[in-house]
Formats: structure tokens, C-alpha cells, sequence
């Protein structure tokens, strides 16, 4: 069984395409989406379209959360966008969405940690800046998930953690954004420090699952150009970098 994981799309079809194509390369036998899939800067309606059509097993994250709660008055404006954009048919798709999944009895897909599409589940922040978390950490927050292969997103990092107990959690990174800058809990900025979208393979074998992270190529000037007229020149750097500034 081999499959491919997206998370963190953001509303970045050129990217999707991008990764889609190369999976096509790769003998995959599923694609899944762990969540925040079109609140950004560039194209929800357009990433909507193309990922209802594909029909692939996903969750939601917390931005789904957000704009489903409809108050355009607590929305940052990545999830205005996507709010003001949307119609019906994908706002009813975005609901349908469960916040979690269990894939097969040995794989879990989550967006942030078992308890909180905000949390990071394999890194820390704290005052003094993000780290990554070690080992106990990791399985603290995992204590009562019995899976062997644990899929998360939300951070935009890719990262693959195997637990002294054999339990394998991979973070495929982001489809869309590079780097941002976050208030939560404290300030801290996640950067990839390259422009490549990134998602993962993981693959099950008689020895059990492992992990292959990837990063590919896109057009990511012409992305940064669309959000330059969307009036969102925070993403250009993110874009054009994989740096906040």
C-alpha cells in the first residue's frame, strides 16, 4: 500500500496541480488531504473544484473550522476570501468534512493533535520561538491513539517522527504556503526556506510503514503575481522563498 499525503493546500492550485502530476509518476494507490485547503491568497474556488471532483479522503483543519463558522467579523483574511468566494455547493462539501480520520484500523489522519486542529503536534512553541518537540512530547499527545501510522498537517513543516514504540507520524508539509508567522500561542514564524511544494509518501511494507518527503516544483512566481493583485503582498516572500521576510 502506498500513499500519498497532502495537507495545507491554501488555495494553491498551480502547487496541487504540480504535486498531482508528479504522484501520477509514482504508482500511488491513494491520495488523502489532512485539511486548511482553500482559505489564502490566490484561488479557493478553483482548488474546490478540482479536489471535489478527485474525491479523495479528507478532513477538515481549522481553517474549514473558521470559515465554516460564517462571521466574517472574526476572520483573518485568508479565510474572508475563501468565505466571500465560495458557493453553496462548497461550503456543503467543506461541512461534510470529519475532523479526523481513521483510514484503515492502523491509520489515523488528523490536522493539528488528537485534541486541537491549533496545536502542533510535532513541534513546541514557546516565548522564546518554535522547536521541535522530542520524542516523550510527541507521544504525550499521543497516549491514547493506538495507530501505527499517524498523519498530520497544520504546521506546513515536513517532518517524519518514528516513536520508540514503533509508531510512525508523518507531517507532509505544505501543498501551498512555505512559511508564515503566527500569534499562537506566541509569535513564531514556520519556514520552510524554499519555495518547492511539499507533500509525502508513505508506504507499507512487510516491515511495517515508512516515509518519503517530498518537495516539487512549480510555477511559484506566477502564484506570488496572483496574490500581488489579490492584495496580499504578506505571500509574496512566502511564495517566492519559503521565508516570512
Amino acid at each position: 500500500m502506498k500513499i500519498a499525503v497532502l495537507s495545507d493546500i491554501h488555495g494553491n492550485l498551480g502547487a496541487l496541480d504540480a504535486i498531482l502530476h508528479d504522484i501520477a509518476q509514482r504508482d500511488v494507490d491513494l491520495i488523502v488531504n489532512l485539511g486548511d485547503i482553500l482559505s489564502g491568497a490566490l484561488q479557493p474556488v478553483e482548488t474546490a473544484d478540482r479536489l471535489m471532483a478527485l474525491n479523495l479522503p479528507t478532513i477538515r483543519g481549522n481553517h474549514e473550522r473558521q470559515v465554516l463558522a460564517g462571521d466574517p467579523t472574526r476572520m483573518g483574511p485568508s479565510d474572508k476570501m475563501a468565505y466571500s468566494l465560495l458557493q453553496p455547493k462548497h461550503t456543503h462539501w467543506l461541512a461534510g468534512l470529519p475532523e479526523s480520520l481513521r483510514l484503515f484500523d492502523d491509520v489515523l489522519m488528523m490536522h493539528g493533535t488528537p485534541d486541537s486542529d491549533l496545536t502542533y503536534l510535532l513541534e513546541v512553541v514557546t516565548a522564546s520561538g518554535c522547536r521541535s518537540a522530542m520524542k516523550h512530547e510527541v507521544a504525550q499527545r499521543l497516549a491514547h491513539i493506538d495507530a501505527s501510522l499517524i498523519l498530520c498537517g497544520h504546521t506546513h513543516l515536513p517532518r517524519s517522527v518514528r516513536l520508540d514504540d514503533g509508531r510512525l507520524i508523518v507531517n507532509p508539509g505544505s501543498v501551498g504556503l512555505q512559511a508564515y508567522e503566527d500569534e499562537h500561542p506566541y509569535l513564531h514564524r514556520m519556514e520552510t526556506g524554499s519555495p518547492h511544494a511539499r507533500y509525502a509518501i508513505v508506504e507499507r511494507s512487510t516491515t511495517g510503514w515508512s516515509s518519503q518527503l517530498l518537495a516539487i516544483e512549480y510555477d511559484w512566481d506566477t502564484a506570488a503575481e496572483l496574490a500581488a493583485r489579490n492584495n496580499r503582498l504578506d505571500w509574496i516572500c512566502p511564495l517566492k522563498t519559503g521565508y516570512v521576510k
